[in-house]
């Protein structure tokens, strides 16, 4: 029998038959009859003892038939007992263990996923301008290639290089985040000092393009409890979005108010605005809009909404009324 096969089983039974042994031994000292009861009791209790075990023990087979069904299985069903006991007990857990387990195994295949899908974004983000890059560097190569179109082609070269070094520069910010390896210093910081550097970057780009950029505070000493850094590149992501589509010789506007609950910078263009299905999904990942302009990357405004929702901030985007876009920052 496999219950003998066990050595705790073999050991209770011997130490039981010594037991029985001398009991037995002392009874028939005293009487034939108490000694033949002793024995005949001790044989019943012991009988009794194997039954209970087996039981046990094949409960315990069965348990573990169970589980081991559930690691092989895609969609693993719980345990349930309804019975009191050290065994149901364990049941109920491991049966809590295991929906955990699925749990885990969930979330592992959804960021496998993500993370392909991810890798083939950033691969075919770079693949691009990586491409024009070669190209230039052929025709680069000519020797009889006029001057003027040498000056355009090492333009076109010094802006692809940018693209590539603002996106490795991007995806590396985001992927420190997702890791919670980015540390953030909130300070209190100026409001107007924190627009002015954040649109510092896009003012140029604005005035080739004729665009003017009006900032309105509704008070001067206007403050947020951030980290200006990162705050600023955040708000600098969401003006270089509104300069991509604003027309020429168009208006961007930034207002900021400062409440006794939290402190609000509005950014406003005069472009297109967004298409109503592009809303839900303008801070994803890799997510171009209708809109989109053909350099668009689409990780701009997912890392302004990454670094603003680490601060216990909000940002939101709509359309003005009027017409154009609105992004709206609140920091609490």
């Amino acid at each position: 029998m496999k219950l003998f096969h066990n050595p705790e089983v073999r050991k209770a039974l011997l130490f039981q038959g010594v037991l029985l042994f001398f009991a037995a031994a002392a009874g028939f000292s005293h009487d034939t009859y108490t000694g033949i009861f002793i024995l005949v009791f001790g044989l019943t209790m012991i009988l009794f003892f194997l039954l209970f075990t087996k039981a046990r023990y094949k409960k315990l087979e069965s348990l573990s038939f169970r589980l081991n069904e559930l690691l092989h299985s895609e969609n693993p069903a719980p345990l349930h007992s309804y019975m009191e006991g050290e065994l149901s007990i364990l049941q109920n857990e491991l049966s809590k263990l295991m929906l955990r387990l699925s749990e885990q195994t969930k979330i592992l295949e959804r960021d496998k996923k993500y993370l392909a899908n991810a890798m083939a974004d950033i691969s075919h983000q770079l693949r691009s301008p990586l491409t024009s890059i070669q190209l230039i560097l052929a025709m680069l190569r000519e020797a009889n290639l006029p001057a003027a179109k040498r000056k355009s082609l090492l333009r076109d070269l010094s802006g692809l290089l940018s693209r590539v070094d603002w996106l490795v520069e991007s995806l590396l910010k985001m992927s420190s985040m997702d890791a919670g390896t980015v540390s953030f210093s909130p300070s209190r910081v100026s409001a107007k000092e924190l627009i002015s550097k954040a649109s510092s970057p896009v003012l140029i780009p604005m005035e080739l393009r004729e665009q003017n950029l009006r900032v309105h505070l509704d008070r001067e000493d206007a403050t947020l409890f951030v980290d200006p850094s990162w705050t600023e590149e955040a708000l600098s992501n969401v003006l270089k979005n509104c300069m991509e589509h604003t027309p020429a010789g168009g208006t961007i506007e930034i207002f900021c108010r400062q409440t006794t609950l939290f402190t609000e910078i509005i950014v406003e263009d005069d472009g297109p605005g967004f298409a109503a299905d592009d809303i839900p999904h303008l801070f994803e990942r890799f997510y171009k809009g209708k809109n989109a302009t053909e350099n668009s990357i689409g990780i701009g405004l997912a890392l302004s909404r990454m670094i603003v929702t680490r601060e216990n901030g909000t940002l939101k985007a709509e359309n003005k009324p009027s017409g154009g876009a609105r992004f709206v920052f609140k920091f609490y």
